[in-house]
């Protein structure tokens, strides 16, 4: 049986074993997905263990997206752009990095809105921020950062062709979407766009999805703007990764309904 997993520090409310287990089940893939809680001190260690225990594959979240690069033997091209791996392919021993959150992103957005042209103000400049504008650029979109550290949205706005402002300027913010990459709103009823400003734009993505409807997303919805939660990104890109690592076409839906479960579960207080 193929063993496939997740790094990280923290991974224990990861979706991504329900998402993936569920996927294997269904297309009748032997091979198994689990949680490999990695600290940011063996993160080397474990790289090294990916190789000698054969692991097929992994999926690589905060924090070590970006350190994990040099460890690897081969990165595509988007992951060199980016900056940043979340997806590893063991390939006979050697170790293959690759992103699949910019497709996330775009294929979420890309459901609802042609972003050819299109003005889109992304909050926060952090890695989530990196694969999203990067997205964006591909797709020909216009891209305006805001973030508390102004210093952080100009290193950004500058290696991807953006603008910058400071997130206090956020009031002045308009265009056609607002998509939001900070961990603001995770399991918290706060939103680091003011109200009044949701009616500016036409679509509102928020890449928190605990809750599913956060309070960003609720107040947009209430505005009249198309919304877009964070599932629906982190689904995208886990069938690119099931993808890579099966060459098979994931089951998007089923992969969306054993996420929901297991939110759900998380929600009630089962482990």
């Amino acid at each position: 049986m193929n063993v496939y997993g997740i790094i990280g520090w923290p991974v224990s409310h990861s979706l991504s074993p329900a998402m993936h287990n569920a996927a294997f089940k269904a297309l009748g893939v032997k091979a198994l997905y689990g949680l490999f809680p990695t600290p940011p001190e063996a993160l080397k260690e474990a790289v090294s263990g990916l190789r000698a225990l054969g692991i097929r594959g992994v999926s690589v979240t905060i924090p070590h997206k970006e350190k994990i690069l040099p460890l690897l033997d081969e990165l595509d091209e988007v992951a060199l752009r980016i900056g940043a791996v979340n997806t590893v392919v063991n390939r006979e021993g050697r170790l293959y990095g690759a992103n699949t959150d910019w497709l996330g992103v775009y294929q979420a957005l890309s459901e609802r809105i042609s972003l050819k042209g299109k003005v889109v103000v992304v909050v926060g400049a952090g890695g989530a921020a990196r694969a999203a504008i990067f997205a964006l650029k591909e797709a020909g979109a216009e891209v305006l950062i805001y973030n508390r550290t102004l210093e952080r949205a100009e290193k950004l706005a500058r290696a991807f062709g953006a603008r910058a402002f400071p997130l206090e300027a956020i009031s002045r913010a308009e265009g056609d979407v607002l998509l939001q990459t900070t961990s603001v709103g995770l399991k918290e009823d706060r939103s680091p766009v003011p109200e009044e400003v949701l009616s500016r734009f036409k679509v509102v993505m928020d890449m928190v999805y605990q809750p599913l409807e956060t309070r960003l997303l609720r107040e947009a919805r209430q505005a009249g703007c198309e919304t877009i939660d964070g599932l629906t990104m982190l689904v995208y890109q886990g069938g690119e990764q099931f993808r890579l690592w099966t060459g098979l076409e994931p089951p998007l839906d089923l992969m969306r309904q054993a996420a929901e479960k297991e939110l759900e579960e998380q929600k009630d207080g089962k482990f």
